[in-house]
């Protein structure tokens, strides 16, 4: 579809798509509003093939993400996207790209799981003139990039937690924390040690004794298992994600726990599955931080279609995502803005 639509626009507009050059071109300085009008103002081909190859779909936080994708793609009238679930194995995910490029696959959304196995592919996607984004991680050599800054996100959840923990554990001379955190993904390391050097740094008392890679719920949930057995004065679970954080805060649950006991779990991503959990009676979930997965999805989508609408852009473009911190106070004063899910 690439090639025929290309050809198709040329012979229709003919050398008014030379007077429009400096328009493509300036696409990096547009803002997303500005993308989504411009692409909602003009005809777009329903056959155009759009795919998302995403990290893991365990994870509830991708999962937004790709509802706003499907859903970006159904306004535009682009049928049935493809989302790909590569289930945190490097290779598969290598090769669910490689399978998008040969099948002529008109634009290519990747939430990377290692930047440099995916360099050669993204390449080869980019040299055939597919247009390529990144969402969450970075992949450097794509299109656009809708990505996180890790350290700074990892700053903003550890920053939810020790706020906590010096209004409500200051007097303690120990707080024993476990980190859940993202370790086996090379660039979610950052988010980790923002993390750990906001608490440590925050809280004189804070002493994290555990550090483990398992950002599902069953992850969360056996780590911190695992963790009160070796250290039954937890009092701290503070995750780097909610997929994470939901197994942390059914194992304190499971042990007893409640809001009147001096514990508390804290997370980033504010999906629904956390933020309901925020809501239960007398919860001892008392933070996450929202990142807006499902608007990440979303305008990629658009900006995508955009780019194969217009051409790639000479330069690639970044959007960053900016966190905020949703401590269980704001959740429950409306300060926060949320409905529950049904």
């Amino acid at each position: 579809m690439r090639r025929r639509f290309a050809v198709a626009m040329a012979a229709a507009l003919g050398i008014s798509m030379l007077s429009q050059s400096v328009v493509f071109a300036e696409a990096d300085t547009m803002t997303m509003e500005e993308v989504i009008a411009a692409v909602q103002e003009a005809e777009v081909p329903s056959d155009i093939k759009l795919g998302y190859v995403i990290m893991n779909l365990a994870n509830p936080w991708f999962v937004q993400v790709g509802k706003g994708f499907e859903d970006a793609c159904a306004e535009m009238g682009i049928e049935k996207p493809l989302l790909i679930d590569s289930k945190y194995e490097v290779s598969k995910q290598v090769t669910d790209v490689e399978t998008l490029v040969n099948d002529e696959y008109d634009g290519i959304m990747i939430s990377p799981i290692d930047q440099n196995a995916l360099m050669d592919v993204v390449d080869a996607a980019n040299a055939a003139g597919i247009v390529t984004s990144c969402a969450a991680q970075s992949q450097d050599n794509v299109d656009f990039r809708y990505i996180v800054e890790e350290y700074t996100y990892g700053q903003a959840i550890g920053q939810n937690a020790a706020n906590w923990i010096n209004e409500n554990l200051a007097d303690q001379e120990e707080v024993q924390v476990a980190i859940i955190s993202q370790d086996n993904v090379e660039d979610v390391i950052a988010r980790g040690d923002g993390v750990q050097d906001t608490l440590e740094s925050e809280c004189p008392n804070v002493n994290v004794v555990v550090r483990q890679a398992g950002d599902t719920p069953e992850g969360g949930l056996q780590i911190i298992e695992s963790a009160l057995a070796a250290y039954p004065d937890l009092q701290v679970v503070v995750a780097t994600n909610d997929s994470g954080g939901i197994g942390g805060y059914q194992a304190l649950v499971n042990a007893g726990y409640t809001g009147d006991d001096p514990v508390a779990v804290f997370s980033g991503d504010a999906t629904d599955e956390a933020l309901n959990d925020m809501l239960q009676e007398n919860t001892i979930y008392r933070g996450t931080v929202d990142l807006a997965p499902y608007a990440c999805g979303y305008e990629s989508a658009y900006q995508i279609v955009y780019y194969i609408l217009n051409g790639k852009p000479t330069e690639t473009k970044t959007q960053g995502f900016n966190p905020v911190m949703v401590p269980l106070a704001d959740l429950l004063d409306g300060t926060y803005a949320y409905t529950p899910a049904e």
